[in-house]
C-alpha cells in the first residue's frame, strides 16, 4: 500500500514566467494569453526540467530549470515567431535537448508550405546541431518534414534513433551525389553530428516504430492509387525478433478506420499494441509479433472510442489506455502505476491527473493535474520522499480568478436524438434563467469537446453568458454510427444539432432568446454561418473565425498535394456541395456576422472568409471581417487573441441590445 502523499505548496517563481505589475484584471488579456509555460520535460537524472515560453506574437525560448532550491530558468534556444516557432523539446541527455522548430512559408505555385527541422543544443544554449539533413542547391525535391526522434535510447548519452528525409541529390557520379530518397532511420550522435544507417530510406515510409529499446520493429508503407495519390491505406509490416526480414502485419484505412493500427511495442511480450474497430467503436488491441499474429482485445468501451495509449519512462512503456465519456478515463494495466494515481488523486480530488515524464529510474516524476475551474498547475513527484511538490502553474495570468465549472448535459435534437455536450454558467451564478448565452459548436469537425478548461469558453462564461457545447452528430470518438459522413456531407444532422442546442438553451429558460449567439473556429465556424442560414431566427449574431464557407473552394486548396482526392472523397460530391457552402446563401443571413482570419491560414484559406464577407455586404447583410496578415490557423499570439477576444464580446453584447 502507498502511505498517505505530502503535498509541498512551494511553487518555482521563475521572475520570467511570473513577475507581473499590480494592475486591474482585464478578462481578455487575461484569457487570450498564451499559456505561460508548455511541453515540460523532465531530464533522465531528474534534476532539471525544460520548458517552453511565451514571448512577443508568437515567438517562444526554451528555458531548462534546474530543481536546486534557488536554481533560476536559463534560456537555451530562441525563436522569434517570423516565421521560426517551437514546437516541442526532449531532453536526449541530462545536459542536452532535441527541439523541433517549425516554419509557415508561401510559395506562389503550391501556398502555404510547413517546413519542421530538429535541432539540439545544450542547456546552457551552446553547441546547436541541425540534426535533420540539410538541403543543398543540388537537391531535387524540397524537404518539408524533418523528421522525428522515435528512441531517446536512453543508455546511450545524447545519441538517438531518428527518422530522416532524403531528397535525391544531383551530383551523382561524385561522393556527394545520391539518388536515395524517402524516409529511413539513422542513429544520430547530437553532440557531433555522427550518423550510422539503420533502416534504408524508403519512398512510401511514413513511420517507423521502435521496441523502446533501440531496435526498430515496424514500418508503415503508405499505398497510392497512381504515382502521386493516396489512396488511404497503410500497410505495416513488422520484424520478427532478431531479424531484418520485413513480415506483413496490418493494413489500416485511416479514412473510414479499419484494420489494425499499431502504436507501440512492448518487447518484453512482443507485441504491438494498437487501435481497431470493435463493434463500431475504436478499441485497443495487441498484436503478437510473430507467425501467429495472435490478436488479443486488451479493452473497448460499450459507449466510446478508446483513443489514447498511456507511456511513461525513458522506453515508453505501455502502462494503460485512455477513453472520454463526459470526463476523461484512465486504464491501468500496471498495477503500481494504478495505485500510483489513485494516491495522486486522493492528494489532488476532481482533477484531470497525467504522468508526463519521468526520469530514467522513474523515481521522479512530472504530473500534470487540472479541470474544468483550473487551467492546470505542474507538480514535481518524488517516489522516495512520497512528496508532491507544486511547480509551475499553466496559465499565471488566471492564477487567483474565479473560474466557472462545466457540466455535462444531454440535449434532444430535431429528430429525438440525445446529443451530448457541455453546458458552462457564469462563476457564481445563482440562477440559470434568462442569461446571454452562446452556442460553441467545435472545429474539426473530426474531433470533440471534453471535460476540462477552455479558453475560449471560459472568458465568455467571465463575461456574463452561458456557454453550450454540442457534440453534434458528425463529431468523433462516439463510435462510426455518431460520426457518420462527417460534418460535410452529412451537414444538415450536424447542423440541426446545433440548432437544436440553441433552441434547447431556450426553452430551459437558461438563454435569453433575444441575447442569444453562436461562436465557432475552423468547422465551427462553418457551423455557426450555415446555422444561420438554416434558421436565420434562433442566433442574433454570429462570430466565426477562420471558418469555412465555400466547400469546392475548401477541395481546391489540395489540389497540387497527395491527398487531393482523399480530401475530394472526405468532403464530397454532389448537391450538399453547393447546399451546404455558406457563402452560397449569403441573402439567407439575416443577422450581423463578425469574422476573424490568419492571412496565414493553410488549413482555411483567409479567402473563404474574404469572400463570406463580400457577398454578405452585397446581399445587404451587416460583416466585418478583422484579419492578420501572418497568423495561422491557430491565431497563436496572445495580443491578437486579445483583440479578437474584446472585440467579440462588444460585439454580441451590442447585436443582443445588452
Amino acid at each position: 500500500m502507498l502511505r498517505e502523499l505530502t503535498v509541498v505548496a512551494v511553487l518555482c517563481a521563475a521572475p520570467s514566467l511570473f513577475a507581473q505589475e499590480v494592475r486591474s484584471f482585464d478578462p481578455p488579456a487575461a484569457f487570450g494569453a498564451r499559456q505561460s509555460v508548455s511541453d515540460l520535460r523532465l531530464s533522465p537524472d531528474g534534476q532539471r526540467v525544460s520548458y517552453i515560453a511565451p514571448t512577443d506574437g508568437q515567438g517562444s525560448v526554451v528555458y531548462t530549470l534546474s530543481l536546486d532550491k534557488g536554481a533560476r530558468p536559463r534560456a537555451a534556444l530562441r525563436a522569434a515567431g517570423k516565421p521560426d516557432r517551437l514546437t516541442y523539446c526532449n531532453w536526449v541527455s541530462n545536459e542536452r535537448l532535441a527541439c523541433e522548430v517549425y516554419a509557415l512559408v508561401k510559395d506562389p505555385t503550391y501556398g502555404f508550405l510547413s517546413f519542421s527541422r530538429l535541432v539540439a543544443v545544450n542547456a546552457d544554449g551552446s553547441n546547436v546541431q541541425v540534426l535533420s539533413r540539410r538541403d543543398s542547391q543540388y537537391s531535387r525535391g524540397l524537404q518539408l518534414g524533418g523528421g522525428e526522434i522515435i528512441d531517446s535510447l536512453p543508455e546511450q548519452d545524447g545519441a538517438v534513433l531518428m527518422t530522416r528525409v532524403y531528397v535525391p541529390d544531383d551530383r551523382i557520379g561524385t561522393r556527394f551525389g545520391s539518388s536515395t530518397k524517402g524516409l529511413g532511420v539513422d542513429w544520430v550522435d547530437t553532440r557531433d553530428l555522427t550518423v550510422k544507417q539503420v533502416e534504408r530510406p524508403r519512398e512510401d515510409a511514413t513511420e517507423y516504430i521502435t521496441d523502446g529499446h533501440g531496435t526498430i520493429r515496424i514500418v508503415g508503407l503508405r499505398q497510392k492509387v497512381r504515382e502521386s495519390q493516396d489512396n488511404g491505406i497503410i500497410d505495416y509490416l513488422y520484424h520478427p525478433p532478431g531479424s531484418r526480414e520485413w513480415r506483413k502485419l496490418s493494413d489500416y484505412n485511416y479514412t473510414d478506420h479499419t484494420g489494425f493500427n499499431p502504436h507501440a511495442v512492448d518487447p518484453d511480450l512482443n507485441v504491438a499494441y494498437g487501435f481497431k474497430q470493435k463493434d463500431g467503436r475504436q478499441a485497443l488491441y495487441s498484436v503478437t509479433l510473430d507467425d501467429s499474429l495472435r490478436e488479443q482485445l486488451v479493452y473497448a468501451n460499450p459507449e466510446v472510442d478508446v483513443d489514447e495509449l498511456i507511456e511513461i519512462g525513458r522506453h515508453r512503456h505501455v502502462v494503460g489506455a485512455s477513453y472520454a465519456t463526459d470526463t476523461r478515463k484512465p486504464v491501468f494495466f500496471a498495477p503500481q502505476i494504478q495505485q500510483l494515481l489513485a494516491s495522486f488523486q486522493k492528494a489532488l480530488p476532481n482533477q484531470l491527473l497525467r504522468i508526463v515524464d519521468a526520469s530514467g529510474d522513474e523515481n521522479r516524476m512530472l504530473l500534470f493535474a487540472g479541470s474544468d475551474a483550473d487551467p492546470g498547475v505542474y507538480y514535481i513527484f518524488d517516489r522516495k520522499a512520497h512528496q508532491l511538490q507544486t511547480f509551475l502553474v499553466v496559465r499565471a495570468a488566471l492564477e487567483g480568478v474565479k473560474l466557472a465549472t462545466m457540466k455535462s448535459i444531454r440535449y434532444p435534437s430535431v429528430d429525438g436524438v440525445m446529443v451530448p455536450g457541455y453546458l458552462t454558467l457564469p462563476p457564481g451564478a445563482e440562477s440559470a434563467r434568462g442569461l446571454p448565452a452562446i452556442v460553441m459548436p467545435h472545429g474539426g469537425p473530426s474531433a470533440r469537446d471534453e471535460w476540462g478548461f477552455d479558453w475560449l469558453s471560459q472568458f465568455f462564461a467571465s463575461r456574463g453568458f452561458a456557454v453550450l457545447q454540442p457534440n453534434f452528430r458528425g463529431s468523433s470518438g462516439y463510435g462510426d454510427a455518431w460520426f457518420r459522413d462527417q460534418g460535410f456531407k452529412s451537414w444538415q444532422l450536424a447542423i440541426g444539432d446545433v440548432l437544436s442546442a440553441g433552441r434547447w438553451l431556450v426553452s430551459q429558460g437558461v438563454a435569453d432568446p433575444a441575447k442569444l449567439g453562436i461562436v465557432g473556429w475552423s468547422y465551427g465556424g462553418y457551423a455557426a454561418l450555415q446555422s444561420a442560414v438554416v434558421d436565420p431566427s434562433v442566433f442574433k449574431a454570429v462570430v466565426a473565425i477562420a471558418p469555412v464557407t465555400d466547400l469546392a473552394a475548401l477541395k481546391e486548396q489540395y489540389r497540387h498535394w497527395s491527398n487531393f482526392e482523399l480530401a475530394s472523397a472526405f468532403i464530397g460530391q454532389g448537391a450538399h456541395i453547393h447546399e451546404g457552402s455558406p457563402a452560397e446563401h449569403a441573402d439567407k443571413i439575416k443577422v450581423p456576422v463578425l469574422l476573424f482570419h490568419g492571412g496565414f491560414d493553410r488549413n482555411v484559406h483567409i479567402e473563404q472568409s474574404k469572400r463570406m464577407c463580400e457577398r454578405l455586404r452585397a446581399a445587404g447583410g451587416k460583416c466585418e471581417l478583422v484579419t492578420w496578415e501572418d497568423l495561422d490557423h491557430y491565431l497563436d499570439d496572445s495580443s491578437a487573441r486579445t483583440q479578437m477576444l474584446r472585440k467579440s464580446d462588444e460585439f454580441l453584447r451590442v447585436a443582443s441590445g445588452m
